[in-house]
């Protein structure tokens, strides 16, 4: 019998290593490509993010409640839909988070670039990190990688540690910006609000790396099965991480924003092009000392939210095994310390791919961006699906007003989606299929059993990944489109689409036969005595 993965992750840990997931890179970078693409405006691009992550959350919240399980994200929608919906959603979200731990070693490396020392200057060069640059990133992936194959103890220990360092630098760069260099005139006077339209915040939403950043939320949710009472523990650290996020955030934005030279505001907020934001607007007003704590946060946010990732990732690729989709060696637990260990190998040979091809944070910000949005798709659909069609499941977290929250959470998702712009949108949606002879292959191992009534429970997203598609490169030119839909009237066909895709996936789940694999490993852990 394998063993199980342990129960050790109390509430505020659990909470905290969501935080520690969303207060990565992204807060390091995240204010200066939003205000790139958007302008001041980028204020509301937090929040219209935040927003739409939090209705999503909601649902995965409810569902990690009812599957408190190790990698529970990649398994919500086979529960709902069978194995070809599920194959697809957990392969989207494997994408999404694994290509997160380089780059964050990534920018932890591009702002050690800025330090006042030549060998540093040579480690990014023209937007892309040189080969000692990778090197370096190399090394903290490794680091990421021994801080879990401990136990998840010490990874929950460690975490919380430098979550709590991450409440410090932040703050410490709210005030040092608003009290030491801080133009009011940047939010309207010097510029408009909104210089490059309302549909440019919207791409903000969808491509500065916003959604990407809020992402952690997932951390929580696949590390349900590490923790105590996940029936509250789960939705606590969810939406806990998410609304302390939003406010860390639209204060680093507004603190940014007013942080830059008004007469360099005149150029246009796109002229804007630093190796290390925040680090270099500290220098700019002689904060030497917030500098520093600067340069020491680029290792010590992105390494947190590096090693959250190399946890939850390895969850993943455990639970895709537990879905027959992976190889068999990728579900052994380690009998002491309780961690997939060949399934933290995988990932960490995968992360090494990704530096290789990817040598910049902006350069995988919006595809993972996009990636992200993908994958939380099945999330609305699958929890109403099995509300519908599962009525007899226990339900230890129901939240109020679902009704609406699912095809809102949906719907906004496959607006942030088409917002990413075309050819985005598109290669993206490629990228999710790719990956479908690795689940023929499995299912022609397994005989080809329920592959029809899969199929049939399938159809609404094999068919909506195209239309969205269409739709995009049918779309207004404000978001890269050939134009034949007029901007404005875009978004609202793109809604009505989507909210007929919602009602399409509802409908197609079934109470799978899949549940059953649910039920015997709840046994185990019990057995085990988790």
């Amino acid at each position: 019998m394998k063993s199980s993965i342990q129960r050790n992750v109390g509430p505020i840990a659990l909470m905290l290593t969501g935080l520690g997931s969303i207060i990565g890179s992204g807060w390091l970078f995240g204010a200066w490509k939003a205000a790139k693409i958007a302008g001041p405006a980028a204020v509301c691009a937090w929040v219209i993010g935040a927003v739409v992550i939090l209705a999503i959350a909601l649902t995965y919240a409810e569902l990690g409640a009812m599957f408190p399980e190790s990698g529970g994200m990649v398994r919500y929608a086979r529960y709902s839909h069978g194995a070809l919906v599920g194959f697809i959603s957990a392969w989207a979200n494997w994408i999404a988070i694994v290509s997160v731990i380089p780059i964050e070693a990534e920018a932890s490396i591009q702002y050690m670039s800025t330090w006042p020392y030549e060998w540093a200057h040579e480690l990014f060069v023209n937007g892309s990190l040189t080969t000692n640059g990778l090197l370096l990133s190399a090394v903290l992936v490794v680091i990421y990688f021994l801080l879990n194959y401990w136990g998840v103890k010490v990874f929950a220990r460690a975490n919380s540690a430098i979550t709590v360092f991450k409440f410090i630098i932040p703050g410490a760069t709210i005030l040092g910006l608003l009290l030491t260099g801080f133009h009011s005139d940047n939010f309207g006077t010097s510029s408009n609000f909104a210089p490059y339209g309302w549909s440019s915040v919207l791409t903000a939403v969808a491509t500065s790396g916003i959604v990407f950043s809020f992402n952690g939320f997932q951390s929580p949710i696949n590390l349900a099965g590490e923790a105590r009472n996940p029936a509250k523990s789960v939705p606590f650290a969810v939406i806990g991480s998410i609304l302390l996020a939003l406010v860390i955030y639209v204060l680093l934005q507004v603190a940014y924003i007013g942080a830059v030279s008004p007469g360099d505001v005149m150029k246009g907020w796109n002229h804007f092009n630093f190796k290390s934001p925040f680090a270099e607007l500290a220098l700019a007003l002689n904060l030497n000392w917030l500098a520093i704590l600067l340069y020491i946060d680029a290792f010590v946010s992105p390494s947190g939210t590096g090693t959250t990732y190399m946890a939850t990732t390895t969850r993943m690729i455990y639970a895709m095994e537990r879905n027959n989709t992976m190889p068999k060696m990728f579900g052994n637990v380690h009998p002491f310390y309780g961690v997939p260990r060949n399934a933290m190998w995988f990932n960490l040979i995968v992360s090494f791919i990704f530096l290789f091809f990817f040598r910049g944070w902006s350069s995988l910000a919006a595809v993972i961006s996009v990636a992200t949005v993908i994958s939380y798709l099945t999330g609305p659909i699958a929890l109403m699906a099995l509300r519908r069609a599962a009525t007899d499941l226990e339900r230890p977290l129901t939240v109020p007003g679902m009704k609406v929250i699912a095809p809102f959470a949906f719907v906004c998702a496959s607006l942030v989606l088409y917002w990413a712009k075309w050819p985005l949108t598109g290669e993206i949606i490629l990228l999710m299929i790719v990956a479908l002879p690795v689940y023929f292959y499995f299912q022609g191992k397994s005989g080809w059993a329920g592959w029809g009534r899969d199929l049939k429970a399938a159809w609404w997203l094999v068919a909506y990944l195209p239309a969205m598609a269409i739709l995009s490169l049918i779309g207004s030119h404000q978001f890269g489109g050939m134009g034949v839909l007029p901007y404005g009237w875009d978004m609202l066909v793109v809604a009505i689409v989507a909210l007929g895709f919602y009602f399409w996936g509802v409908s197609s789940g079934y109470r799978t036969e899949y549940l059953s694999e649910r039920e015997s490993h709840d046994e185990i852990l019990e057995g085990i005595g988790a």
